[in-house]
């Protein structure tokens, strides 16, 4: 295990740590670093205290919701943002934000640890559903479309619903456990899908768009094995349990991907991020222009936003409605208008 590496009980060799020079009892993932478990601790700790001060992440009095869904990321997320606000005198309001999708035997489990969490960092909590926001659950979801592209819904309505949850709240900004490894990622993604919008934000360490309530990554540096490693030896309640609706996600093929590129070069997760940062778009390449949704208010790219697209087609018994182009979407509502209802449904 973690301990084992450097142990005596092997017959190897102590390794001492390289900033106090006690026993080492791991080799950070992200360098190399021989550490003891309270350096590990305080240089864990003070690295993303930096990542907050040189980035401006936060000012003192506002009000910061966390997303908590009870796994690693966040959960660490929640005792590292109360650590820090407590230590550095952050002056931050801090509130836990669950959004529940309705995912049975995960979701329900999952919360449990939240409510354990809000008890433990003496932190307000707030559990928004998918149910009460949208009248649909991923279960009834799931059902109604089957295993494929159920990601992309899910991931639509929790972004806008966690956005609704912090405007219930007050909340000024939202800070997410995104991690290094997921960043990297998100950039393997979407080159591989040629998504020229989102390959030019998904880097940013604070996104949002006017009048809407940013949202912050505190982690963008933080590798994922550092953040287990973090969870193990401080022992905090988190939920590890993977979704039972995420096997055939299209992000999977990503993170094998990534995780070979780790093993031969543990530097290329950071690489990644940096050649995403790097990308310039060219002048004369059309972007998406923001709009409003002309029904619920929310940041869109058309007349309608995604989750409304969505909602609609699920509402109408034609999920199909909302996945692919917005031509294909329209030239199928022009058909059906003329009523002219094409097979696939």
């Amino acid at each position: 295990g973690i301990n084992a590496e450097y142990g005596e009980e092997k017959g190897c060799m102590v390794v001492p740590c390289v900033e106090c020079g006690e026993k080492a009892i791991l080799k950070r993932p992200k360098n190399g670093k021989k550490l003891c478990k309270d350096c590990f601790y305080s240089v864990f700790e003070d690295e993303i205290h930096q990542t907050i001060t040189q980035n401006n992440l936060f000012a003192r009095g506002e009000s910061i919701a966390i997303g908590a869904s009870g796994g690693k990321d966040s959960t660490v997320l929640a005792h590292i943002m109360k650590t820090l606000n407590d230590r550095h005198d952050y002056g931050l309001n801090l509130v836990l934000l669950s959004i529940d999708e309705g995912i049975s035997g995960y979701r329900d489990d999952s919360l449990e640890t939240v409510k354990r969490n809000q008890i433990q960092y003496d932190l307000p909590l707030k559990i928004l559903s998918y149910n009460d926001l949208y009248g649909w659950t991923m279960d009834a979801i799931v059902k109604e479309i089957g295993m494929k592209n159920n990601c992309t819904f899910c991931g639509v309505f929790r972004r806008q619903a966690l956005d609704r949850g912090a405007a219930l709240l007050k909340c000024d900004k939202i800070v997410t456990g995104h991690n290094a490894d997921d960043i990297a990622e998100t950039v393997i993604m979407n080159m591989l899908r040629g998504d020229i919008a989102r390959l030019g934000r998904c880097t940013a360490i604070t996104t949002g768009s006017e009048g809407m309530i940013s949202r912050s990554k505190p982690f963008k540096y933080t590798y994922e094995k550092e953040i287990v490693m973090y969870a193990h030896f401080k022992k905090l309640d988190y939920f590890t349990t993977e979704c039972i609706y995420s096997p055939n996600a299209y992000r999977g093929h990503a993170r094998v991907f990534l995780k070979d590129l780790e093993r031969i070069r543990p530097r290329a997760i950071l690489d990644v991020i940096k050649s995403g940062e790097d990308l310039a778009i060219k002048d004369d390449v059309k972007m998406p222009t923001q709009m409003t949704c002309v029904r619920c208010g929310y940041i869109s790219s058309g007349e309608l936003c995604k989750a409304c697209i969505m909602l609609d087609g699920l509402n109408r018994g034609k999920p199909q409605l909302s996945i692919g182009k917005a031509t294909k979407r329209k030239q199928i509502l022009k058909a059906e208008a003329a009523g002219a209802v094409t097979e696939m449904f």
